[in-house]
């Protein structure tokens, strides 16, 4: 399988080391999920039921990871999750996950441009936000119009200055909660906790629990990036296992402490999304310019998002049309081994995030962040299925599990479970007012993938090769 596959794939660059996949992987899920929504969900679950989020989310995304690592390992391939759903699932799955993950990114892309844009009124509150969109736009379609190595090494420096920053915001943070440094608004005691006051914990109730967590997984979307970066990695069966075990334990720290920080020191009720919560607890602090600065790394990370999300969905929708599941026309690459072609419509697409920055940039983005933490737990299920049959089918063909290089252990604990924490996500969805909205767009949506694949494409694939020796 991963040979057949492979020939597909001859003309992308092996380029990517190691560290190149961990920092794509923390860039991609280190954007508008965690700066700028999280004030948002402070104020919908309170500061214990957002930490209560964000570990459940934790949590999946630590189970999904491991399927996928299981996975890229075995059949490291740039379609990744397209081609895994289409071998162990079905072709008309396949063809679903590769279009919903596509959307999940163009979605995502042009939620960080909403985003940047609406940084950037900090600065220069009489210039629209669509302006400053146009320019980030043609700036992340240039660093993406090269070879896949310069893309790599600069989305591993953009990614630096977001985890440096992020650690001394912690620090800053835990020096403000326990008194060593002033803060407006909390007086002076042995420990500042917004956890013990106006409701606590869970001030809205639990329910409002379960209506984040779909906001919260769109926060750790982008870690499955490892899975698309596998197929142009110099050495996979070494890269992906390294990447995966630094992206979870890093992420898990980052993403948690932070929200504690934010929850002890902002009152749930003034959390929202006018302004990043991490610029407004800097504010707060008093910090000459500190504001200013981390305005410009939050800015440095909502582009670097965006960059790691154009890469994404121009390399799934070159793997659909190499599948015959999109128009040949995209599967044409330059010498550098750029799919410029889907680069090109990813970023047009995406580049109606426009209209939203315009419209109603306080609703429209909220239903932005909706859509594509529905597709992306989709694209999630499909990964933890299809790993689930998969180490089934290997095993009924007569292999043995410590034959994988890389496997993942508690099996079938792990899938399964996963599975199970995707569906209480999208059930989360129902009862959130402002992100329903999702059910209403993706659930339509995924229909008209399976009904387009049977009407069009059901007979453009060829016959599924057995599993065992082949991998």
């Amino acid at each position: 399988m991963a040979n057949a596959i492979e020939e597909k794939d001859n003309r992308l660059k092996r380029s990517m080391k190691s560290r190149h996949m961990f920092m794509i992987s923390l860039g991609g899920a280190i954007g508008t999920g965690l700066f700028v929504s999280t004030g948002y969900l402070i104020n919908q679950a309170g500061p214990g039921g957002v930490v209560l989020a964000y570990l459940a989310g934790g949590l999946l995304m630590y189970l999904v990871m491991l399927c996928l690592a299981e996975l890229a390992v075995v059949m490291p391939v740039t379609g990744s999750f397209q081609a895994y759903t289409t071998k162990f699932i079905g072709p008309a799955t396949g063809f679903t996950i590769g279009w919903l993950y596509w959307i999940n990114w163009i979605v995502a892309v042009g939620s960080e441009w909403v985003g940047a844009g609406i940084l950037m009124t900090r600065w220069f509150p009489d210039v629209p936000s669509w302006v400053w969109i146009s320019v980030f736009i043609v700036l992340m379609f240039l660093l993406n119009a090269f070879s896949a190595s310069i893309f790599a090494e600069s989305e591993f420096w953009f990614s630096g200055i977001k985890v440096t920053t992020i650690m001394l915001f912690i620090l800053l943070g835990l020096a403000a909660i326990v008194g060593l440094m002033p803060f407006e608004g909390l007086n002076a005691a042995p420990i500042r906790s917004g956890f013990a006051h106006d409701g606590g914990l869970f001030p809205n109730g639990f329910i409002p629990v379960f209506m984040t967590m779909v906001a919260v997984n769109f926060s750790y979307q982008g870690t499955e990036l490892i899975g698309i970066a596998a197929g142009e990695s110099e050495n996979p069966e070494e890269s992906v296992p390294r990447a995966t075990r630094n992206t979870i334990w890093r992420i898990l720290f980052l993403f948690v402490t932070s929200v504690i920080v934010l929850g002890s020191l902002i009152p749930w009720q003034e959390a929202g999304l006018t302004d990043s919560p991490f610029v407004l607890v800097f504010d707060k602090m008093g910090i000459p310019f500190a504001a200013d600065i981390m305005n410009f790394v939050i800015l440095t990370a909502l582009l670097s998002a965006s960059n790691s999300g154009l890469y994404a969905s121009s390399r799934m929708l070159w793997a659909l049309s190499k599948s015959n599941m999109a128009s040949p026309y995209l599967s044409k690459l330059t010498p550098q081994g750029v799919p410029f072609r889907a680069l090109t419509v990813s970023a047009v697409i995406a580049s109606l995030a426009l209209i939203s920055s315009v419209v109603a940039p306080d609703t429209v983005f909220l239903w932005l962040s909706g859509i594509s933490g529905f597709a992306g737990i989709l694209v999630w299920m499909g990964v933890a299925l299809s790993q689930y049959l998969f180490r089934r089918r290997y095993i009924a063909e007569g292999n043995s599990v410590h034959d994988l290089k890389y496997r993942v252990k508690l099996f079938p604990f792990v899938p399964i479970f996963a599975i199970i924490l995707c569906i209480v996500a999208l059930v989360g969805l129902a009862f959130d007012q402002e992100q329903k909205i999702a059910l209403y767009y993706g659930i339509p949506f995924t229909i008209i993938c399976y009904l387009v694949h049977y009407l069009f494409y059901r007979h453009k694939h060829p016959k599924q090769e057995q599993t065992g020796k082949s991998l």
